[in-house]
């Protein structure tokens, strides 16, 4: 709990001491580059497929670090960055003005809504708003919000909404440490002490929530 508080706070002096770069990315040249990405994640960003991300309404920040990270991933070998088989290397003939134009497009659409079930809404809102102190787990809206909108100061994510399949395979993934581009560790600090069932009933809750 201490190390995610450090980073909480390093990170809030960091945005309270100068603004935010100016997010230059172009919404029409991000939508005529975008037609290899619709395969996956959908002609208007709302992935067909649930083992893929939505990327519609996404904070354009966190698409654009996520790209350079990708690439980032291949061109060290894993060492850097995010690593994955399918993106990393979609991401290695992009430039920087294209992941930017690529990020703008993609955050200018709607995410489509979904749904909590029933059966998850009370754990799962408890965990989420409250998270549980006997294991130090913080809560999740701490940095995601209350209604999981993110940040795009901070680069936190959009997670409402998400498909609950990639919610739960990126957060074992955090768990196993497999993907670990994540602020000073946070979400690896995390995970690791998540069980299944809790990412399970995590996953499932943030389908829906509003």
């Amino acid at each position: 709990m201490k190390k995610i508080a450090l980073s909480l706070t390093i990170l809030l002096g960091a945005l309270s001491a100068s603004n935010a770069t100016a997010f230059d990315g172009d919404v029409n040249a991000g939508k005529e580059k975008s037609a290899t990405c619709a395969a996956c994640h959908g002609p208007d960003g709302n992935a067909p497929v649930n083992i893929y991300p939505k990327l519609a309404g996404q904070h354009a920040d966190y698409i654009y670090k996520q790209l350079t990270e990708l690439k980032s991933g291949m061109t060290s070998g894993g060492k850097e960055g995010r690593m994955d088989p399918v993106m990393s290397a979609m991401a290695m003939p992009l430039n920087d003005q294209d992941m930017k134009d690529l990020a703008a497009y993609f955050s200018s659409l709607n995410m489509s809504e979904g749904a909590t079930p029933k059966d998850v809404v009370d754990v799962g809102a408890m965990l989420y708003k409250a998270g549980d102190a006997e294991r130090d787990i913080p809560a999740c809206a701490a940095c995601h919000g209350p209604r999981g909108n993110g940040s795009s100061l901070a680069k936190f994510p959009k997670i409402s909404f998400q498909h609950p399949e990639y919610i739960k395979s990126q957060l074992e993934k955090f768990r196993d440490g497999v993907r670990h581009n994540d602020l000073n560790g946070m979400m690896q600090d995390i995970a690791t002490k998540l069980t299944d069932k809790d990412i399970e009933v995590l996953s499932k809750y943030l389908g829906g929530l509003h």
